[in-house]
């Protein structure tokens, strides 16, 4: 199913109703089970936050519905599965995810994934929205990810993405050699054809993406990307967008292209790179609590390090 964000003003004379009585009205087009269970997976937000179906409305209030890709389990298994746990306090736990595990579970990925693991661990979780995943990174990216602890927090992450003062910064490899750094400002949205996959589109929503070189090789470059807004897989699409793709990415890559004279480690090597090259790096935020400024970094994958040195290896063995 597309993932089509949709927003509207609640009326002044639906006040006092209450909030599942009122997302049948609105949305007709859905069932009441649809609604309901949206709703209680935070699909559905009030003026950003979630609130329970019994909810008495206001009037004026924004309603936001975020249609998932795919249709969400019912019921969620709590799951016993190891996580890498970077921080933790009343409110927040950070979260260093492998590269190969998913975040939300859908009819593809019903088990095994990133909620699944925190509803073992932290079972208070299931009183907040998507066990408190207030953003997610794709299936074959690493990196860190925020979970609110509480309805509270949860309230002021999702504020926070909203107005743009979460800070994310990744590290990539691209394919091709880039001068200099610069910023990519782009429409995404979902492809014409292929449903399952995103492109630049008119008809998108605004993307911006900015880029400095790290270190630069004879045929790729390394990359620290800081995102401005978080659309679904933005930097992948920008990137392709420019012709420079992240060095394995298996949906916007194409087909690989070993260069010219490379050595036999980094054939090797790029054979065998299945995932993208990204990594989120580095998170900052206010916690939700205290408003204090927070900063965590986490470590590059032991895959991106391996590929680093391959990649170094064959830009020195080409200059003696």
């Amino acid at each position: 199913m597309e993932q089509t964000p949709r927003s509207l003003i609640i009326p002044e004379a639906q006040a006092g109703e209450r909030l599942d009585k009122v997302l049948a009205q609105l949305f007709p087009e859905y069932s009441r089970s649809c609604l309901q269970n949206w709703l209680k997976h935070g699909y559905i937000t009030l003026n950003g936050a979630y609130c329970p179906a019994k909810f008495r409305i206001q009037g004026g209030e924004t309603l936001s519905l975020e249609i998932p890709d795919e249709e969400p389990p019912a019921d969620i298994l709590a799951e016993d599965i190891p996580l890498q746990v970077i921080f933790e306090d009343s409110g927040l736990i950070i979260i260093n995810k492998p590269a190969g595990m998913v975040v939300h579970p859908a009819a593809g990925n019903p088990s095994g994934t990133l909620q699944n693991a925190l509803l073992y661990h932290y079972p208070e979780l299931a009183a907040v929205p998507r066990a408190g995943i207030v953003h997610r990174l794709d299936k074959l990216t690493s990196g860190l990810l925020v979970i609110a602890r509480n309805l509270q927090a949860h309230k002021s992450l999702v504020d926070q993405l909203q107005d743009r003062s979460v800070g994310r910064s990744y590290y990539a490899i691209a394919q091709g050699v880039f001068v200099a750094g610069g910023t990519i400002n782009e429409p995404v949205g979902r492809h014409p054809v292929d449903r399952k996959r995103m492109a630049v589109s008119r008809n998108g929503r605004e993307a911006i993406t900015h880029y400095r070189v790290a270190e630069k090789f004879r045929h790729y470059t390394a990359l620290h990307i800081k995102l401005e807004t978080g659309r679904t897989h933005q930097i992948r699409v920008h990137m392709a967008h420019i012709k420079k793709p992240l060095v394995g990415d298996p949906e916007y890559g194409g087909r690989l292209r070993l260069p010219a004279a490379c050595s036999d480690a980094l054939k090797t090597q790029l054979q065998s790179f299945r995932r993208q090259a990204l990594h989120a790096a580095k998170l900052e935020l206010l916690h939700p609590q205290t408003a204090e400024p927070l900063h965590w970094e986490a470590e590059m994958p032991a895959d991106m390090r391996q590929l680093l040195d391959v990649l170094r290896e064959d830009s020195n063995e080409a200059v003696e």
